[in-house]
């Protein structure tokens, strides 16, 4: 994997597909940025094209990328970061026509999880998906293939540095889903071991506020900040309201284009997901896309099983939406309560945890989710707090 280092300088390319206006493709690439500033690099610009599709071999035409190639030169550029997962013979021809490091959207969000694991299992996860991911673009890193292995008792044409680095790699890939499978059985028990104690847990996007959440109701100091994958590690904390108690836990967050590699790792943490009772989704009601960004949360819970749950919708940062609606001349809050989402089956709720507003009427509304929950697991109060 590419290791970077800050202040790396690096050029953001995107195709500009048909039916995707320009708006939209514009905050595909501020997140694009947004994960490279979370990295650790410094943006140098940006490049796009209108295709159907990008490129099978350069990923963009060859007018574009050479266009592209004496920018990188002239502005002393030393990454280009691609907005979509790249091929190994993509990377392969465009290392040699920018003649700087290249990297895909994947390998950035690889790169971030990387820096942000802490705990052993988190790191064994991250690990596990980098090596998935290097597995299918090793001949991107080799030049010297025809260089074979001799020696006594392995005379002829041996075994190419490919084949080798290739078994290498699957050895690893085995021995690091066994590790996770021993920690997997570890975590079973512990949530085993919790009780009967009703268990929810927050999702959403990343960057949405899920740690802040966290932190106010159930008063500890997960790790939070302006930065995308900030919590990597799922934690659950005890939260009692009035006199009920119920676990609560914060898990990662989804981004577009999550690397399938890091879904099929972090399947152990999305476990958490899996077993609670009620899914709180928060939701950044201040971003100009947030119906998108609901929509690749409502995908990924499908995709990991948890399409049925029941879900209680938190519109989060409030207070930024009303600061975005006097600069920009956007909606009313009141007006906008009145759209799609005056029609949504599932419960919800608008509030800042920053600025802790409406956050008496999100306590109460928990309050009486956990006893629903308890009420219909005990319906003859055998239940004791």
């Amino acid at each position: 994997m590419d290791i970077l280092k800050e202040k790396d300088k690096a050029v953001f390319v995107g195709v500009l597909r048909s039916g995707t206006d320009m708006e939209t493709f514009k905050d595909y690439l501020d997140e694009l940025e947004f994960l490279a500033d979370t990295a650790g690099l410094v943006s140098g610009g940006r490049f796009y094209q209108r295709l159907e599709k990008p490129h099978p071999v350069t990923y963009l035409g060859g007018g574009k990328l050479e266009e592209l190639a004496a920018y990188i030169k002239a502005e002393n550029v030393s990454i280009a970061v691609f907005d979509d997962e790249l091929s190994s013979s993509q990377l392969r021809n465009l290392d040699k026509v920018l003649g700087c490091r290249v990297l895909d959207r994947t390998n950035l969000i690889l790169d971030i999880f990387a820096q942000r694991a802490k705990t052993a299992y988190a790191k064994t996860q991250v690990e596990l998906a980098q090596y998935q991911y290097l597995l299918p673009r090793l001949t991107r890193m080799w030049t010297h293939l025809e260089r074979q292995r001799g020696g006594i008792g392995l005379r002829g044409p041996g075994e190419s540095q490919l084949e080798t680095d290739r078994r290498i790699i699957l050895d690893k890939i085995a021995l690091l889903k066994e590790k996770l499978t021993k920690i997997d059985r570890q975590m079973m028990s512990q949530r085993g071991n919790r009780g009967a104690l009703t268990r929810m847990a927050l999702v959403g996007y990343t960057n949405v506020g899920k740690s802040t959440i966290m932190n106010l109701l159930a008063k500890t100091d997960v790790f939070a900040e302006n930065k995308l994958f900030a919590t990597l590690d799922t934690t659950v904390r005890k939260v009692v309201v009035d006199n009920i108690p119920f676990l609560l836990s914060d898990t990662v967050g989804f981004i577009r284009k999550l690397p399938t590699q890091l879904v099929e790792s972090f399947k152990s943490t999305l476990d958490e997901v899996r077993e609670s009772d009620v899914l709180i989704h928060i939701v950044d009601v201040s971003h100009p896309h947030f119906e998108e960004m609901i929509h690749v949360v409502q995908n990924t819970l499908r995709d990991i099983g948890c399409g049925d749950k029941p879900v209680y919708l938190v519109f989060n940062k409030i207070d930024a939406f009303l600061e975005r609606q006097t600069d920009e001349g956007f909606t009313s809050l009141e007006n906008l309560k009145k759209t799609w989402i005056s029609k949504l089956h599932d419960p919800c709720i608008f509030i800042s945890a920053k600025e802790k507003i409406n956050i008496d009427k999100f306590r109460k509304d928990l309050y009486n989710m956990a006893a629903e929950v308890q009420a219909g697991r005990y319906p003859f109060g055998t239940f004791l707090w």
